[in-house]
């Protein structure tokens, strides 16, 4: 019956959110085809509960790999389209896409899926304010979405009320194995030492052995040594080359690089999203105020650190530098993008990290945080530390 349940969601409103995208088209279209499949790699995840018993810890992790790669696909895709017309219809599903990750939480799960919901209300009401004179298609695009995360929440509500239920008796199966290793690359080509040939060696060595035969014929080949030629009669032999000496490199062979411009620095609050932009050097920087549903959005940030007080939704760091980011808690994760030599520290809690194309980044987690899951795509160096509270203080 559980799998029915969610086969019901993706056969409905679900079908009908793919339908009129694809009717939308442009990054719509192609925006809703990852969200397809993030509800299809969930159903498949559905359905092993309902066949296995509850796995290892140690295995969730890479059971949970193709939901959690396609949400960070889904929410990628936003970032690298930000100047796109539709731009907050590609907010709102990547703002409340974590409501997925409800197969990770207990003891209630359903309230988490209403938070996500939520938390993608701020971008399908603008969606609603921009086109509901323009195209009818896209208030209907909203209400579908919307419909899909209240029916997975009323299922989650129904079936999985403290949890995902884990209801067969088998062994669930792990990730798949690793494929095997490649064939290994062919021998170098062998080198032809022989430079003139195999038929030009054959001829030479008969020339040789001619002039050989010839006995002491053969000096008088030989050219006379004259008094000129000789280094103790002629001093200007003794001399030798001068040393080479480059010549001399004007300035207007060089290329100029570009220069480099430096944006104002942003730190503004847009309804619930902070950002927080091409800061440098700043150590002072705090967000207080911060809502459940509120996101903080980093960009391209150098030698600064942050720091978020309260609980909210999640922070994103992108293309930053030297880039440090202290919070409390937070309802679904903090990401890392093209950053190098970022740091994080959790206070409280936090459910999940994602690290993408990462060089250099320290994650320092709280005693509420061990659980936490983390997705790793393409990175360098990683270190991860543990902090737990003691009654003579903080420490490590």
């Amino acid at each position: 019956m559980s799998v029915n349940g969610f086969s019901a969601i993706v056969d409905g409103p679900l079908a009908q959110y793919l339908q009129i995208s694809a009717k939308i088209g442009g990054d719509v279209g192609e925006h809703s085809k990852m969200v397809r499949e993030a509800f299809g790699a969930q159903l498949q995840y559905v359905r092993l509960a309902s066949e296995s018993a509850q796995p290892a810890q140690n295995q969730l992790g890479g059971l949970l790999k193709p939901t959690s790669d396609k949400i960070s696909e889904i929410q990628s895709y936003r970032e690298k389209h930000r100047t796109s017309q539709y731009f907050n219809h590609l907010s709102a599903i990547s703002e409340s896409i974590p409501a997925l990750g409800w197969v990770t939480v207990s003891p209630a799960p359903s309230p988490y899926v209403k938070e996500m919901n939520d938390a993608g209300q701020f971008y399908t009401n603008r969606v609603l304010k921009d086109w509901k004179e323009k195209d009818k298609n896209h208030v209907e695009w909203v209400k579908a979405w919307v419909q899909t995360l209240s029916e997975l929440q009323a299922y989650v509500k129904q079936y999985h009320t403290t949890g995902l239920v884990w209801s067969g008796k088998g062994a669930a199966k792990g990730a798949a194995p690793p494929p095997p290793p490649g064939c290994p690359p062919p021998p170098p080509p062998v080198v032809d030492f022989d430079l003139g040939g195999a038929g030009d060696a054959s001829l030479d060595r008969s020339a040789l052995f001619e002039q050989i035969n010839r006995g002491q014929d053969i000096t008088r080949t030989l050219k006379k040594v004259t008094s000129d030629m000789q280094t103790h009669k002629n001093p200007t032999l003794r001399q030798g080359p001068a040393p080479f000496k480059p010549a001399p490199t004007t300035g207007a062979g060089r290329g100029t690089a570009a220069p480099v411009v430096d944006r104002p620095p942003v730190f503004t609050r847009d309804g619930k999203k902070w950002l927080i932009e091409h800061q440098k050097g700043r150590q002072d920087l705090v967000v207080e105020g911060a809502e459940m549903n509120n996101v903080v959005y980093l960009f391209k940030c150098e030698n600064t650190t942050v720091t978020v007080k309260g609980k909210l939704n999640s922070i994103t760091l992108d293309s930053c530098k030297k880039t440090s980011v202290v919070f409390d808690s937070l309802v679904s994760v903090v990401e890392f993008i093209n950053c190098q030599s970022a740091q994080m520290q959790v206070l409280g809690k936090v459910p999940t990290i994602s690290i993408d194309k990462t060089d250099g980044c320290q994650v320092y987690l709280s005693n509420e945080s061990l659980d936490v899951e983390i997705v790793r795509s393409v990175h360098f160096f990683m270190k991860f530390a543990c902090f737990r509270y003691h009654e003579m203080g903080f420490f490590r």
